[in-house]
């Protein structure tokens, strides 16, 4: 029987049938990375998860800031019929497609890049970073010039490089030895003038808001004079906007309200909507160092996953949306605020646009397990640290429902 004869097998949907068999516990087959939550999520529509019991829960962390059109958004599921409706799911990156070329060019003309690498995720956007700043280091002929400066407090990823240049000693002492010539760096710009050794330094590797490292906001006249010590200094900037970036902080990218442009950007998280993807911007100095063979992926900037994300970040990019971010945002951070001087067990907030963290003195943990309870979803950023990463759509009666939750889930203690 011939390809174009043979009928394809049609297997049911095991969908109906997950919450009977799958709701009393977590499955035992999946590695226990993760210690997740007990109920099991069966659909999701706006800025609400669904259960298996049909419990609604209010959606303040958009699968860490991932969902940032919410869930089963229509534009987004119109994206993905159209890709699958082509039958060309995947090609490989031997040859081209045109959903890949038309969303580099859109990221090209809507940033300060020359030119884009596709690929799965944040961590890998930010190893192949490493990898194409040593690349143009070594392009100098300067073969000691290889190492990665990160800060203090900063989140880049959990493989071998992105680990060695993350700050959280708990991730990284079951793996030590790490990858060499990565070292982390208090922000600084005195112990950084004495660090960027232009001999031996590749680049500097900076995340505009910390998240995983408390959602902390460097202060932007810091990037400045950093921006301008690695330009002194021959040594590339490379700042990670996986999380902060495309839309989050009130501008498409973050750098966009620093007064600076990098020379490296590393995007993932929101990028496809929901599905796995991440992108490398690079100058046209950096890609005139990069040669075929150079770096790879098989599944990077597949034809399914660029058109979905060519709709997404022209959404993310509209002016009106934009606004919503910066307006409602800094609303919310007048509640957030509030609440604090209301409850008196809050230490401090800190954030900006749809990205917020606020400092409690009991765990952060407890409360999360309280709010889950009244139907509202929480994240950490350390053991005493709330984030809050809402859908970009989210509007302010869906926040005011939110805080009144998370408010109630605080006064328990």
């Amino acid at each position: 029987m011939t390809s174009s004869t043979m009928s394809p097998t049609i297997v049911p949907s095991p969908t109906a049938s997950l919450a009977a068999t799958h709701a009393a516990s977590p499955s035992s087959a999946i590695l226990a990375t993760y210690k997740r939550q007990a109920p099991l999520f069966v659909r999701g529509q706006g800025v609400y998860m669904y259960d298996e019991t049909g419990k609604a829960y209010l959606d303040f962390v958009a699968g860490i800031a991932v969902s940032a059109l919410g869930h089963a958004d229509a534009g987004v599921m119109q994206a993905m019929h159209e890709a699958m409706a082509t039958g060309l799911l995947h090609t490989s990156n031997l040859y081209r497609t045109a959903p890949g070329e038309l969303l580099a060019e859109w990221l090209v003309s809507h940033s300060f890049a020359s030119r884009v690498f596709f690929c799965n995720s944040g961590a890998e956007a930010n190893e192949g970073a490493f990898k194409f700043a040593r690349r143009w280091a070594r392009s100098d002929e300067a073969p000691a010039k290889h190492e990665i400066i990160a800060l203090r407090g900063g989140f880049h990823g959990r493989m071998p490089g992105t680990l060695a240049a993350t700050d959280r000693p708990s991730y990284r002492l079951p793996f030590r030895p790490l990858m060499g010539g990565v070292s982390i760096v208090e922000r600084d710009l005195d112990e950084l003038a004495t660090v960027l050794n232009p001999k031996t330094v590749a680049a500097v590797i900076v995340e505009p808001i910390q998240g995983e490292g408390g959602v902390r906001v460097i202060d932007p006249q810091f990037l400045r004079g950093l921006r301008a010590l690695t330009r002194e200094r021959n040594v590339l900037l490379i700042l990670d906007e996986i999380q902060c970036g495309l839309g989050r902080t009130g501008s498409f990218f973050a750098y966009e309200q620093l007064g600076l442009e990098p020379d490296i950007l590393t995007l993932a998280k929101p990028l496809a909507g929901g599905l796995p993807m991440g992108a490398i911007l690079v100058t046209d100095t950096v890609a005139q160092a990069i040669q075929p063979g150079d770096h790879g992926t098989t599944f990077g900037g597949g034809p399914l996953l660029a058109h979905v994300a060519h709709h997404v970040v022209q959404r993310l990019a509209e002016p009106t949306m934009l606004q919503h971010v910066r307006e409602t945002g800094a609303w919310f951070g007048t509640q957030l605020h509030a609440m604090a001087e209301r409850t008196g067990r809050v230490r401090e907030i800190r954030g900006t646009g749809f990205m917020w963290g606020m400092d409690i003195h009991e765990s952060a943990s407890a409360v999360i397990a309280r709010a889950f309870e009244h139907g509202l979803l929480l994240v950490s950023a350390g053991e005493h640290t709330l984030r809050f990463l809402p859908p970009l759509v989210i509007s302010r009666k869906e926040l005011s429902a939110g805080l009144e939750i998370l408010e109630g889930a605080i006064n328990l203690h």
